[in-house]
């Protein structure tokens, strides 16, 4: 009865009904329990598989992004067969008109979108988490001017701030030699997402620093005669780090939709290079002709950011600590 008693009351024992569990531990399984969040994180990987695996994956299907398929297209530019000229050698069917493979086009254009989406939210979370941090640790003066400035950005129409100032950067950036023609374009681009997108999440960030700065084992480690800098990054940051996860994963699927609308509008690369914004915008010259050619690009695009978006409330319900 006593070693009975002795192994049920056993909290090294990870079969316990007592076990401890560390933060990372309990997050982890909760994570696991979320079917939708381990769903759309399958459903993620994936998409970004076939971005980055996209000379791998077009070589298998025997396609090419930059081939044309003239003989596939009628005399009216549209193209031959059911579904937009669906079949076994091209999945997605051709592009009208032009007569690339759609499929492929889809595949290197999402490369694109994926590679604008995560630099801009890593840059933005990076310069919000800095400042952030500062504004809160620090307060006074550096407090007001951050804030002034963050007051500033948001006061700014930064829709229409891009579409105007887009064409003039792009000259700015062509003529500093350093990247030209669409590289140029998504310079700028990612340049602005990150000017105008790291402010609200540098404000959530000085909130949670002021909290920590009053907290015990700051003031201890002060006390101690701790330095600014080590206080900031061995006590405070690893406890920021769950918000800027949560926020990174949430961004993801927003920027990615913002880099598809800019390219709608003629701001972001041009053709020959495609991402699903250059493919809406063509693909609406043909919707009574070709309404595969639209519909496609839309629900893959609706499927990656909707996938993105679950993947960002099970990532954010797994880090909540006050989460059953």
């Amino acid at each position: 009865m006593a070693n009975s008693a002795s192994t049920t009351l056993d909290k090294s024992s990870p079969d316990s009904p007592v076990a401890l569990r560390t933060p990372k531990q309990i997050a982890w399984a909760k994570y696991r329990a979320n079917k939708v969040g381990v769903i759309s994180t399958f459903v993620v990987l994936f998409f970004i598989f076939l971005a980055y695996g996209a000379p791998l994956v077009t070589r298998i299907f025997n396609v090419s992004s930059t081939d044309i398929y003239l003989d596939l297209l009628d005399d009216n530019g549209n193209p031959m067969g059911k579904f937009g000229g669906m079949s076994i050698a091209h999945p997605f069917g051709i592009e009208p008109g032009a007569g690339r493979d759609v499929f492929a086009m889809l595949l290197y254009g999402s490369r694109i979108s994926f590679t604008v989406a995560i630099i801009s939210s890593v840059s933005a979370i990076g310069i919000g988490m800095l400042l952030g941090i500062t504004a809160g640790y620090f307060r006074g003066k550096v407090d007001a001017v951050i804030g002034r400035f963050s007051d500033l950005l948001f006061a700014f129409p930064s829709f229409f701030m891009i579409i105007a100032l887009s064409k003039p950067m792009v000259e700015r950036v062509e003529s500093l030699g350093i990247v030209r023609d669409n590289g140029a374009r998504l310079t700028v681009l990612i340049i602005f997402f990150v000017f105008f997108g790291w402010t609200g999440f540098a404000r959530l960030i000085r909130s949670q620093a002021l909290s920590l700065r009053e907290r015990d084992f700051i003031m201890a480690a002060q006390a101690q005669g701790a330095s600014n800098w080590r206080i900031i990054t061995k006590e405070m940051l690893p406890n920021l780090w769950t918000t800027a996860i949560v926020f990174l994963s949430l961004s993801l699927p927003g920027y990615l939709a913002a880099e598809a609308v800019f390219s709608f509008l003629g701001v972001g690369i041009n053709p020959p290079a495609s991402t699903f914004g250059l493919v809406l915008s063509d693909a609406i010259k043909y919707w009574r002709t070709d309404t595969a050619y639209l519909l496609i690009p839309c629900i893959m695009l609706i499927t990656i950011v909707l996938a993105l978006n679950l993947l960002g409330d099970a990532i954010r319900d797994a880090l909540d600590a006050k989460g059953t």
